[in-house]
C-alpha cells in the first residue's frame, strides 16, 4: 500500500469502512496517524476493534482532526457529516485527496486524471493499457479497480492513471495532474447537485486544481465540456489545451475491433491525446491500441470464428446505452449485426436504438421484452423469438456469416433470469465458448 510520512502525529476520522473507506483506515495507521472509524455495518468496525477509535465522526468530537475521509458514495448535499465537519472547522475529502497528499512522498512520478459523464473506464484503461505496452511503469486507480492507495508505489518514472468521479473530485483539493481530461458531460446525478451548471462546475474543478504548465485535454461535442476548455485555455494559453474529435483516427479505427463506433472513437482520441503528452510516440501507440480488448461487459470482444465477431455488451441496460453499440458496426456492405436483445425493460420502446436497425441482420429477443421487442422490430429486420440466452446465440451463429456479429447489448435490465449485467455477460461468454469448442478442437 502507499504510506507517507505527510500523516504522521495527525489525526482523521474515516466514514464509511467499504474498499476505498478500509483502505485509507490502513494508509493512515500504517503512517503513523491517529484514526477515528465508523460505518453503520457491525463487521468492518469488528475487524478494525482495537486499532482504531471507533466512532461516528457525525456525533463524536472531531474538532482539530485534520479531515474527515468519506466515501465518494455518501451524499454530501443530504447526509449530516457535512454540516458535522463544518461546526467543527475540519475539512472532508475522498481518498483521492489522500493520495494527493502523499505524492510529495513517493518516487519522481506523474498523475494522469479522467473525469466525463460516459465512456471514462474505457479512457482510462486504454491508457493503461498503451502506457504499459510501451514499457512505462503504470498503476490504475480511482474510480476503477483497486483504490489507489491499496497499491504499491511506482518506482521513478511511473504513472498513475485514475479514473475520477464527479462525487471523487469534490472531495478532492490538491490533485495537480500532469495531464488531466474532460471526456463530455451531459445531465447525470442531479439528485446530488443543485442542477446540471453544479454538476459541469464539479467536473471543471479537476482543470482548476491543475498547475498552468500542466496538459488539459478535452472531448467534442457538448457545450459545457467546450465552455470549460475555452476558459482553461484562456487561464493557461493554447500550448497547453487540447480539444480533440477523433477525425484524423477515423481511417485507422477498423482495426480496433474491442474500440468500435462513434463513442470509442472519442474515447480512443482522448487517450491518444493523454498519451502523447507524456511522451507516447505514434508508432508506439499505433501497434498497442490494436491488442486493447476492452472492459468486460462493455463492447466487449469475446471470440471471432470463422469471421464472425462475438461482443458482450451487457453493461447495456437500457437503449441509450445500447444505441452506441448498434452504431458501431454499420453495413459493410449488408447490415451485419445479429442482435441479442431484451431481459427486464425499462421502458416500453427502443426509441433510441431505431436510428440504427438499418444496421441489423437480425435481431434474436429474449427475457420480459422479448415479445414487445419482437413487434417493435418485425417491421425492420428478421426476428427470431429466441427467449433464452443459449437459443438465442445458436440460432444467432447458424445464421451469421463472416464479416458479421454477433452480439449481446440487451437494452434492458438483467433480472428476469441473471442476478446482475456482469452474470449476464458472463453466461454469453461461457455459451458462445462452449459452442464454438468442438469447432476449435475440430481444427486444431
Amino acid at each position: 500500500m502507499i504510506v507517507s510520512p505527510a500523516f504522521a502525529g495527525k489525526r482523521y476520522a474515516v466514514l464509511g469502512l467499504a474498499r476505498s473507506g478500509m483502505t485509507a483506515v490502513e494508509t493512515l495507521l500504517a503512517s503513523g496517524a491517529h484514526v477515528m472509524a465508523w460505518d453503520n455495518r457491525d463487521e468492518p468496525r469488528q475487524v478494525l476493534a482495537g486499532r482504531v477509535e471507533l466512532a461516528d465522526p457525525v456525533t463524536a468530537d472531531i474538532s482539530g482532526y485534520d479531515g474527515v475521509v468519506v466515501s465518494p458514495g455518501i451524499p454530501l448535499n443530504r447526509h449530516p457529516i457535512a454540516s458535522a465537519a463544518q461546526r467543527a472547522g475540519v475539512p472532508v475529502i475522498g481518498d483521492i485527496e489522500l493520495f494527493a497528499l502523499a505524492r510529495s512522498s513517493l518516487p519522481a512520478h506523474r498523475v494522469v486524471g479522467i473525469t466525463g459523464t460516459n465512456g471514462k473506464s474505457t479512457t482510462t484503461s486504454l491508457v493503461h493499457h498503451l502506457l504499459e505496452k510501451a514499457g512505462v511503469p503504470v498503476r490504475m486507480g480511482g474510480n476503477i479497480g483497486v483504490p489507489i492507495l491499496g497499491t504499491d508505489p511506482l518506482p521513478e518514472g511511473g504513472v498513475y492513471v485514475l479514473e475520477l468521479s464527479s462525487y471523487q473530485i469534490d472531495l478532492t483539493q490538491n490533485l495537480d495532474c500532469e495531464v488531466a481530461a474532460l471526456l463530455n458531460i451531459t445531465p447525470d446525478h442531479l439528485d446530488r447537485y443543485d442542477g446540471f451548471a453544479a454538476y459541469a462546475a464539479s467536473k471543471a474543478r479537476l482543470f482548476t486544481m491543475q498547475g498552468a504548465g500542466h496538459d488539459a485535454i478535452f472531448g467534442s461535442g457538448d457545450a459545457e465540456t467546450a465552455a470549460i476548455a475555452s476558459a482553461e485555455a484562456d487561464r493557461r494559453g493554447l500550448d497547453h489545451v487540447r480539444v480533440v474529435d477523433g477525425a484524423k483516427l477515423t481511417t485507422l479505427q477498423k482495426k480496433w475491433p474491442s474500440l468500435q463506433g462513434p463513442h470509442n472513437l472519442q474515447n480512443a482520441a482522448v487517450a491518444v491525446a493523454i498519451v502523447e503528452a507524456l511522451g507516447i510516440k505514434p508508432e508506439q501507440w499505433k501497434r498497442a491500441i490494436r491488442t486493447f480488448r476492452g472492459l468486460p461487459h462493455r463492447m466487449e470482444r469475446v471470440a471471432e470464428a470463422d469471421g464472425v465477431f462475438y461482443i458482450n455488451d451487457s453493461k447495456a441496460t437500457n437503449p441509450a446505452s445500447a444505441a452506441p453499440a448498434l452504431a458501431a458496426f454499420p453495413p459493410d456492405p449488408e447490415p451485419r449485426i445479429h442482435w441479442i436483445v431484451g431481459g427486464l425493460p425499462k421502458g416500453d420502446d427502443l426509441d433510441e436504438c431505431a436510428p440504427y436497425f438499418g444496421n441489423l441482420a437480425a435481431a434474436y429477443t429474449i427475457g420480459d421484452a422479448g415479445p414487445r421487442f419482437a413487434e417493435i422490430l418485425a417491421p425492420h429486420t428478421r426476428v427470431h423469438r429466441s427467449e433464452m440466452m443459449a437459443e438465442a446465440i445458436r440460432e444467432a451463429m447458424a445464421a451469421a456469416k463472416p464479416g458479421d456479429v454477433v452480439m449481446l447489448s440487451p437494452a434492458c435490465a438483467s433480472f428476469d433470469q441473471f442476478r446482475d449485467y456482469e452474470a449476464r455477460g458472463e453466461v454469453f461468454r461461457q455459451i458462445v465458448e462452449a459452442l464454438l469448442a468442438p469447432e476449435e478442437e475440430e481444427e486444431a
